[in-house]
């Protein structure tokens, strides 16, 4: 049998975050976590993140990119997104927080009238400040 790589941009939109959600369960093992995606989002969150400490779960919200909004507030979720060639695992509040005293999401139309706003790019500003977010790259050695 021979495989063939398949084109993102060719997948639906639920074949997508399957995809999304693989790839970043493979980059969270890195780190120590086990994932467990949830059919139906529960308390706002698409997965779950277990580390192996036993002490810590994270609830996920993937995103195709970064994205804030008023129904994931107040839930204790992480974003989860990729951004040119890396991932980035953030507290939205947290996020959230910093993006209404540094941004002008908060007067546009987007967030008042659909409660979200979704970022096209990041800004310098913002990939500053997701830079302790930021998996990838300086990633723990592993073995085959």
């Amino acid at each position: 049998m021979k495989l063939s790589l398949v084109q993102y941009a060719n997948l639906n939109a639920r074949q997508q975050e399957s995809y999304n959600f693989q790839k970043v369960s493979g980059v969270l093992a890195d780190y120590g976590f086990t994932t467990i995606r949830l059919s139906d989002d529960w308390q706002g969150a698409d997965f779950i993140a277990q580390h192996i400490d036993g002490q810590q779960f994270l609830k996920v919200q993937l995103k195709g990119r970064c994205t804030l909004a008023k129904k994931y507030m107040g839930k204790d979720l992480y974003i989860c997104f990729h951004n040119d060639g890396a991932w980035y695992l953030a507290p939205h509040d947290e996020l959230l927080a910093w993006a209404q005293q540094n941004m002008n999401i908060i007067n546009t139309s987007s967030w008042n009238t659909d409660g979200l706003y979704s970022f096209p790019r990041l800004s310098a500003a913002l990939k500053r400040r997701l830079e302790s977010y930021r998996l990838g790259g300086d990633e723990p050695g592993r073995q085959a």
